[in-house]
C-alpha cells in the first residue's frame, strides 16, 4: 500500500516502522536507555541552526546510529537515510518559536520541525518514548501490540461498514431496474462508499505504522474495500450533473472534506453532486446513466463503457437496446454486445455483490 505523497506524517511513519533500518537502529537506542536527537534531511536548513559537532560522513547502519548516539549532541543523516552526516551537533533553533514541549530536547525537536523540513526524531532517555516531529506536527510511536489491536478493531469496523455498503449498493440497483431510484437512495450509498473508504485509510495508517508487521492486516483491508473505490467513482459519474471523470474527482474531493455530521446530511450529499433545491430534492427521482453497472460486466474495457453510455445517455435506454443496437457502438462487437445483455439480465434477478 503506497503511501500519500502528501501526507508527511504518514511519510514519518514509514521511515521508522518495524522491519526499516531505521527502526532498528532506535530499538537499540531505546534499549541502551541512552536517548537520541535524530535529524533527518533539509541538510542546508538544519546546517544553519547548527553548532559544534563533527563530520562523520559514513554509510548508515543501526549499529552506528547507537554507537553514536552515546554522546550528547544530535545525529544528522541525509534525506534518504543512507548516510550518516554528522554527530555530537549542537542545535540552536529560533528560541522564539512557540513550543508546546516541556524537556528540552522534545523543545528543541519541535522547534527544528517547524524552523526546517527535516523529520526529527526525539528519543527520551527516561521514558523509552519516540516521538516524529515534521512540520511542526508530532507522532508518538506506539509498541507493535497495541498498534495491531487498533488495527484489528478498525477491520471489524471496516468489515461493518463494507457490509451495510454492500447492502445500500444492492437496493439502489434494484431501484435502478425498476427506475424508480431518489437522490436520496444516491445519497445514502455515497455515504457509505465515503464511510468505507475513510475507514480504511484509518487502517491504511496503521498498515504503515505496522511495517513489516502489518501485511496480514494489509490483506485484509484490500479485501473489505476491493471495487469500492470504482464502484464509487462511477456512482458520481452515474448522477452528478456533469458525469466527466475530471468532474467526478472534484465531486469526491469536496466530500472526502465533509465532517461526519456534513457527510450524514443527505441534502449536502446531493449539493455536492452538483444539484440545486432545497429540502425537496432528496426525494426527487433520477435516471442512472449506466456507468456503475456496466463497470461489473466482464472484459468491458472503460473506453467501450463511456462510448455506450454516450450513445444510450440512461440504463433505461440501454436496457431497452437490442443486440444489433449496441453491437453498432464502436468498440463493442457482437460478443460484447451478447455479454453487456447477459450481464444486465443476470444483475437484474440477482444484484447483490
Amino acid at each position: 500500500m503506497e503511501v500519500p505523497h502528501d501526507d508527511v506524517m504518514l511519510q514519518a511513519l514509514a521511515a521508522v516502522a518495524p522491519g526499516t533500518p531505521l527502526r532498528e537502529g532506535l530499538d537499540h537506542v531505546i534499549s541502551a536507555r541512552t536517548g537520541a536527537l535524530i535529524v533527518i534531511g533539509d541538510e542546508r536548513g538544519v546546517e544553519s541552526i547548527s553548532n559544534g559537532g563533527f563530520v562523520v560522513g559514513v554509510p548508515y547502519t543501526p549499529q552506528r546510529l547507537f554507537e553514536l548516539a552515546k554522546m550528547d549532541g544530535a545525529i544528522t543523516l541525509d534525506e534518504g537515510m543512507r548516510h550518516i552526516l554528522k554527530a555530537n551537533v549542537h542545535l540552536v533553533p529560533d528560541p522564539s518559536i512557540p513550543t508546546s514541549e516541556t524537556g528540552m530536547r522534545h523543545r528543541t525537536a519541535e522547534r527544528v520541525s517547524l524552523q526546517t523540513d527535516a523529520l526529527v526524531i526525539s528519543i527520551s532517555q527516561r521514558r523509552d518514548v519516540v516521538s516524529l516531529y515534521r512540520r511542526g506536527q508530532k507522532i508518538v510511536l506506539e509498541d507493535v501490540e497495541v498498534v495491531l489491536a487498533k488495527a484489528n478493531q478498525a477491520l471489524q469496523t471496516l468489515e461493518r461498514y463494507r457490509a451495510r455498503f454492500d447492502e445500500v449498493a444492492s437496493h439502489l440497483t434494484v431501484l435502478e431496474f425498476e427506475n424508480v431510484a431518489t437522490l436520496r437512495d444516491v445519497a445514502v450509498v455515497v455515504q457509505r462508499s465515503e464511510m468505507v473508504l475513510r475507514v480504511a485509510r484509518e487502517v491504511m495508517r496503521y498498515v504503515i505504522e505496522l511495517g513489516e508487521d502489518g501485511r496480514l492486516v494489509r490483506m485484509q483491508s484490500e479485501e473489505l474495500t476491493a471495487g469500492v473505490d470504482e464502484d464509487y467513482t462511477m456512482l458520481v459519474r452515474d448522477y452528478a450533473v456533469d458525469p466527466s471523470s475530471r468532474a467526478a474527482a472534484r465531486v469526491r474531493q469536496r466530500i472526502a472534506s465533509m465532517k461526519p455530521d456534513q457527510l450524514l446530511d443527505p441534502l449536502a450529499v446531493i449539493h455536492a453532486l452538483g444539484h440545486a433545491g432545497g429540502p425537496d430534492l432528496v426525494e426527487q427521482r433520477v435516471r442512472p446513466r449506466g456507468y456503475r453497472v456496466l463497470r461489473h460486466i466482464p472484459a468491458l474495457p472503460g473506453a467501450v463503457a463511456n462510448r455506450v453510455v454516450d450513445r444510450f445517455q440512461t440504463l433505461s435506454a440501454l436496457l431497452g437496446a437490442s443486440e444489433q443496437q449496441l453491437d453498432d457502438v464502436e468498440g463493442v462487437g457482437a460478443r460484447r454486445a451478447a455479454a453487456i445483455i447477459d450481464g444486465l439480465r443476470r444483475m437484474r434477478e440477482h444484484p447483490g455483490p
